[in-house]
């Protein structure tokens, strides 16, 4: 049970801290994204994942992210039950920590409002959106299950290496979708901030999915001693 709640905690953490920070420096969806937003953006999500990578990792090896329990559990690493069980917390934790967030957001009047929720961006079609959220949580699933393996991985240096990586794919993807890449983290915020973001939440669930599947036969191709 440790470990499911370890899980909770960690998604809890990540939503707080990585939308938080939307929030807190305007790079939301309905608000044109600055350089400054999106760079403090993505170093919050980023940094929000290496602090509980060195927190939990030795307690449930912090995944905090359905996408990767789909992938970890197709590479073989752990059992049905356990990622049933990690994503049900996981997204417990999303949903609590969208909540703090909404009640912190709705007492502040005008000045800061919104729960950082995932929304394809102006110019950005439903289909890109997807294609955005498949490609870019394939590219950082993999780094997830290289850098974990155990013979080729990164050791005590993992969780710093997937915290870069969730750097990057939001420097980039921010501007498309928001980043998901995950989706407890699209979930929570989602239910309280309703309108395009609940519409279009089935992309943030859908692609991280298929884009962790994907990663996953990758690994199997390239990361295999056979």
């Amino acid at each position: 049970m440790k470990k499911y709640l370890a899980e909770a905690v960690g998604t809890m953490v990540l939503v707080l801290m990585g939308c938080g920070a939307a929030v807190s420096l305007g790079c939301t969806s309905n608000i044109p994204a600055l350089s400054a937003t999106v760079l403090g953006t993505a170093l919050a999500f980023g940094l929000a994942v290496v602090a509980m990578a060195y927190t939990i990792g030795g307690i449930s090896g912090c995944h905090i992210n359905p996408a990767i329990t789909l992938g970890v559990w197709m590479s073989g690493r752990m059992s049905g039950k356990d990622a049933g069980m990690y994503m049900l917390f996981q997204t417990i934790g999303g949903i609590v920590g969208a909540a703090v967030l909404w009640l912190c957001t709705t007492t502040s009047g005008d000045i800061i409002s919104g729960t950082g929720a995932n929304a394809c961006q102006a110019g950005v079609g439903l289909i890109g959106g997807l294609v955005a959220e498949i490609v870019f949580t394939a590219i950082f699933v993999l780094v997830v299950l290289g850098s974990t393996d155990s013979k080729k991985g990164a050791g005590n240096f993992a969780g710093l290496a997937i915290g870069l990586s969730l750097v990057l794919v939001h420097l980039v993807c921010i501007r498309y979708t928001g980043t998901s890449v995950n989706p407890a983290r699209s979930i929570g915020p989602a239910i309280f901030e309703g309108g395009a973001a609940l519409q279009q939440l089935w992309i943030f669930i859908v692609g991280p999915f298929i884009g962790a599947a994907i990663a996953a036969l990758i690994w199997k191709c390239i990361g295999s001693d056979k």
